[in-house]
């Protein structure tokens, strides 16, 4: 018998797996308990919803990228390098994990819970203003103009990579995000 972390585990990741099928149906409980080969029952023992399943990914998506974001900050003193690292981070991220991109990009929360989405673009926010941060300090240091716009930056950034995200999630998962990346950072650093 499973312990209840273990199921819930166990859960997340059986719904993640489902998320990285290139057609992109829509999951349902019914769905997810016969991959597990438990009851829907079985299901809501461990969450009260499946938008509260939802949310455990989208919390796992949170943990992992800003400690990885927050690592780069901390440990990167070149303030550019850091912009570089980070959107490296959260390309590869979605490269090594197609089932997260499509909750990143929204494709798997359409018909789910409203909270979900606002999360998610409170999440998007947060990697905006991380990169922001990063941007700024590179102004400061002078590895960007003076008069360089942070915000636009950042934006233009964020923009990219969610471009990426769905190329990836659109393309049936064959269009890497990390396709042609150190030749487009080029473009980001000039």
């Amino acid at each position: 018998m499973a312990k209840t972390g273990e199921r819930k585990a166990q859960i997340l990741q059986t719904l993640a797996a489902m998320l990285e099928d290139p057609k992109g149906e829509r999951i349902t409980t019914a769905l997810l308990a016969a991959r597990l080969d438990v009851s829907e029952a079985a299901l809501y023992r461990h969450f009260a919803s499946k938008a509260q399943m939802f949310e455990g990914l989208i919390e796992f998506i949170e943990q992992t990228l800003f400690t990885l974001v927050n690592k780069i900050q901390a440990e990167e003193k070149d303030a550019l390098k850091q912009v570089e690292t980070t959107v490296t981070t959260l390309l590869g991220f979605s490269q090594k994990n197609p089932g997260m991109t499509r909750v990143l990009i929204g494709d798997a929360l359409v018909n789910e819970d409203d909270r979900l989405q606002a999360r998610v673009n409170q999440l998007l926010d947060r990697l905006e203003a991380s990169l922001r941060q990063s941007a700024r300090l590179a102004v400061n240091a002078s590895q960007l103009p003076a008069d360089w716009d942070v915000n636009a930056y950042a934006n233009t950034l964020l923009a990219f990579v969610i471009g990426r995200w769905h190329q990836f999630a659109k393309s049936g998962f064959k269009r890497a995000p990390m396709e042609g990346w150190p030749q487009q950072w080029r473009i980001f650093a000039a």
